[in-house]
């Protein structure tokens, strides 16, 4: 699915308008934030550092897809975000990838320390679940609906999803991996989250069983591509647009597509599950079409 001059510069203002709604609650949630002026500084630097906002915006696309009112669900896209946010940061330490850089701009533990940037990690990790379980606004019958959302992205984002993915990768460079586990460990490390930002906007916005699934297969597929097109930019992306260093993961003799299959494999592999998830939403109508268009985005981006 080619997307012209038109199409293109709708998604522009598609992600344009979201994104300031996104950026907007999380600066209002930072605000009612009490505490230590340092950590409220240290999670203020991460959160609000850019970045591309893809689980929210997929999260309130999902809602909007099945006909649901995606400002209805900010408070759970912001949610998803803060998330992702606390894994980074975590993913940057010593510990773990050991990175100097995250979008462009010295990564937490560098701009203040670790034992800081741990702790913003876990203040926005907690943060996060305050968010999703400060429901009083909702109307009382969806509680149980808002209970399954929280059940869900807490196995997205636990032992049995993003961060048993991190514990794979760390295994990983030191173990070669084959292409089957590399696609699990990919699954869990950033699909898991990303299935679950689609998955609970539908769920949410008010989704039938067949939507859903659906939406889960479309889900699948973009996670897998979106790490896809990441190990192909840390091969041939250029440092000053993507905020971080390149070649790392051949440094690191991590486990990659383009180290198992070839590059130019590994870039017709992300259109194949980009057209995969397209196909997907066959019987969705125009207001599936965010979500076309956030796949094309996946794999065309340059950071």
């Amino acid at each position: 699915m080619n997307f012209g001059d038109k199409e293109l510069f709708e998604l522009a203002s598609y992600l344009e308008s979201k994104r300031e709604q996104i950026n907007t609650y999380l600066d209002q949630c930072l605000q009612d934030v009490p505490g230590s002026s340092r950590l409220v500084a240290a999670m203020r630097y991460s959160l609000m550092a850019g970045g591309k906002r893809l689980r929210p915006l997929l999260c309130l696309a999902g809602a909007e897809a099945v006909g649901g009112k995606p400002e209805n669900f900010i408070s759970t896209a912001c949610a998803l975000e803060m998330i992702h946010t606390y894994s980074l940061i975590h993913d940057d330490l010593p510990a773990m990838d050991n990175d100097d850089l995250r979008r462009g701009k010295p990564a937490c533990h560098i701009a203040f320390d670790e034992a800081t940037a741990t702790l913003a990690g876990d203040a926005l990790l907690t943060m996060a679940f305050q968010t999703l379980s400060s429901i009083e606004h909702i109307d009382k019958h969806y509680a149980l609906k808002w209970l399954s959302v929280l059940n869900r992205i807490s196995r997205a984002a636990g032992y049995q999803g993003m961060i048993e993915g991190q514990m794979r990768d760390i295994d990983a460079e030191s173990t070669p991996l084959n292409r089957d586990a590399l696609e699990k460990l990919h699954q869990l490390k950033t699909g898991a989250l990303i299935e679950a930002s689609v998955y609970c906007g539908g769920f949410l916005g008010g989704g039938s069983r067949e939507q859903l699934d659906r939406l889960q297969t479309y889900a699948g597929c973009i996670g897998l591509a979106f790490q896809v097109k990441d190990d192909v930019l840390n091969v041939e992306g250029d440092p000053a647009i993507l905020g971080k260093e390149v070649g790392t993961d051949e440094i690191r003799k991590k486990s990659t597509y383009p180290s198992i299959i070839g590059l130019e494999p590994s870039k017709s592999f992300a259109r194949q599950l980009v057209n995969r998830a397209i196909q997907a939403l066959e019987s969705f109508n125009h207001r599936s079409d965010p979500l076309r268009a956030i796949a094309e985005y996946i794999i065309e981006r340059q950071r």
